[in-house]
C-alpha cells in the first residue's frame, strides 16, 4: 500500500545525531580510529557496569568473537550445538576445524535440550555451544552439571540476550555470566547496536587478556607476537556510538515490551497461533515475537509469510532453513532429520514478526489483520492447501500457548 511504510522485522535503533556528533569531532580531532582507543576503552567499561559483568572484549563483528572465543578456549575436534540458530554459529567452529554435533532443542525453550547432550558426548567432545534463542535464556545449570562431569567448555553464543537478566540467589543477574564465554551481537538487526559489532564476556582478567591478544594479531607489545591472532578490533567510530547508544537502550526495551504486550492481546486465542512467553523467573529483552503457526490455523507458515509480504511486511522465518539443512552441514550424522524432530517441526511453523521500538501501535494491528486475513480468506474463501506437517512425537508441540525463553 503506497500510503503505508514497509515494515521490517527489525529497524536499526539509533539515537539523535547530534548526541553522536561530539564523539565524531573528538575523532576527528584526536585521529585516532582504532586500536583500544579511549572511546573503545570507556565503552568497555561502560558495558560491564550496565550488563553486571567483569570482563569485556569489544570486536568487529559477533562472529569474529564467536572464532576466538574458541580458539581462546583451545576447544578442538567435537562441540556439541544447536540446530536452530544463524549460521555463524556453526560456521564458528567449522572456521576453526571444528566439527559440529548438532542435538535437537528443547520443545518449550526453543533452547538446546541438555536431556539430548549426554548421549551427543564421543572422545572428540571438548566444548557445548548453545545460544539463549530469541533472549531466552539456557537451561545454564544443568549444561554446567554436564560440562563439569565431561570436563568441556560452555560458550554461550548469546548474540540475542543483551540485557537479559534471570533469578539467582534471590535477585536479577546477567545470564551473561555463565559458562566459560559468551559472545554478544551489536549487529544492526540487535537489540542493542554499535552499526556493526560484537563482544566476548570473560570471567577473569586473564582469559580477557588471552581474548585481547588473539583479536589483534598475537602482538602482546610493539615486537612481540604470542599467537596466530587476527584482526577483530572495535574501531572508535562503533565503540563511539555506543556508548551514546547505552542512554537509550532501556527506553527501547521497554517500549519492545509494550509491543509484546499487545501483540499477545491481538493473538491471544488465536486457533493454530503458538505465542512463545518468556519464562516467569527472567527479565526478557524482548528481542523478537516469534509465533508458531500450526495446521489449525487454516493456512500454513509460508502462505503467511507470503500474504504479510504482499502488503510490504517482510516478516522472518526464524531459524529456517535449520543450520543442519545446509550442503556443509547436512552430510553429517547428527544432521540427520530424524535426530531433529522438534527442530524441524519448529522451523517449518516459526514466523517472527515485526517488533521494534518505533513501531507504531497501529502498525502492530496491521500485521495482526493481514495474518488473520490470510486465514479468513482460506477458510472462508475456499478449500485451501496444507503443507504436510512433519510427524512429532506426542507432546512435542502442543497445541496450547508454548513458554519460550528468549
Amino acid at each position: 500500500m503506497s500510503d503505508r511504510r514497509p515494515l521490517y522485522v527489525t529497524r536499526p535503533e539509533l539515537p539523535p545525531l547530534e548526541e553522536f556528533l561530539p564523539y565524531l569531532k573528538e575523532i576527528w580531532d584526536t585521529r585516532i580510529l582504532s586500536n583500544n582507543g579511549p572511546f573503545h576503552q570507556q565503552f568497555e567499561q561502560a558495558l560491564c557496569e550496565h550488563l553486571g559483568v567483569r570482563h569485556i572484549s569489544l570486536f568487529t563483528n559477533a562472529t569474529m568473537a564467536l572464532v576466538t572465543a574458541l580458539q581462546s578456549m583451545r576447544v578442538t575436534g567435537e562441540v556439541i550445538t544447536t540446530p536452530y540458530s544463524f549460521v555463524a554459529t556453526a560456521h564458528s567452529a567449522m572456521w576453526n576445524g571444528i566439527k559440529p554435533v548438532f542435538v535437537d532443542i528443547d520443545p518449550v525453550t526453543l533452547n538446546l535440550d541438555p536431556r539430548k547432550i549426554e548421549a551427543a558426548i564421543t572422545p572428540q567432545t571438548t566444548a557445548i555451544m548453545p545460544i539463549h534463542c530469541y533472549g531466552t535464556p539456557c537451561d545454564v545449570d544443568a549444561i554446567q552439571a554436564i560440562a563439569d562431569a565431561y570436563n568441556l567448555k560452555v560458550i554461550y553464543d548469546a548474540a540475542h540476550a543483551f540485557g537479559v537478566r534471570r533469578m539467582e540467589g534471590g535477585e536479577m543477574r546477567s545470564v551473561l555470566n555463565h559458562g566459560d564465554l559468551s559472545v554478544l551481537s551489536f549487529h544492526a538487526t540487535k537489540v542493542f547496536n554499535t552499526f556493526e559489532g560484537g563482544a566476548i564476556i570473560a570471567p577473569d582478567a586473564k582469559t580477557k587478556q588471552r581474548i585481547d591478544h588473539l583479536k589483534n594479531f598475537g602482538f602482546i607489545n610493539e615486537t612481540t607476537v604470542v599467537a596466530t591472532g587476527i584482526n577483530g578490533k572495535m574501531s572508535e567510530f562503533n565503540a563511539a556510538l555506543g556508548l551514546v547508544q547505552l542512554q537509550h537502550v532501556d527506553g527501547a526495551i521497554r517500549r519492545r515490551g509494550e509491543i509484546d504486550a499487545l501483540y499477545r492481546k491481538l493473538l491471544a486465542d488465536v486457533p493454530g497461533i503458538r505465542l512463545l512467553a518468556p519464562p516467569a523467573d527472567a527479565q526478557p529483552n524482548h528481542s523478537y515475537f516469534a509465533v508458531l503457526i500450526g495446521p489449525d490455523f487454516g493456512v500454513s507458515r509460508d502462505a503467511v509469510y507470503e500474504a504479510l509480504k504482499a502488503e510490504q511486511i517482510m516478516a522472518r522465518r526464524y531459524f529456517y532453513p535449520l543450520i543442519s539443512d545446509f550442503p556443509m552441514y547436512r552430510g553429517l550424522p547428527s544432521a540427520a532429520p530424524a535426530n531433529l524432530p522438534i527442530a524441524r517441526a519448529v522451523a517449518d511453523q516459526v514466523l517472527c514478526l515485526p517488533i521494534f521500538p518505533s513501531l507504531e501501535d497501529a502498525e502492530v494491528e496491521r500485521v495482526v489483520s493481514v495474518m488473520l486475513a490470510a486465514r479468513g480468506q482460506a477458510v472462508f474463501g475456499g478449500p485451501s492447501v496444507l503443507p504436510d506437517v512433519p510427524s512429532q512425537p506426542s507432546g512435542l508441540l502442543r497445541s496450547s500457548t508454548l513458554a519460550l525463553s528468549t
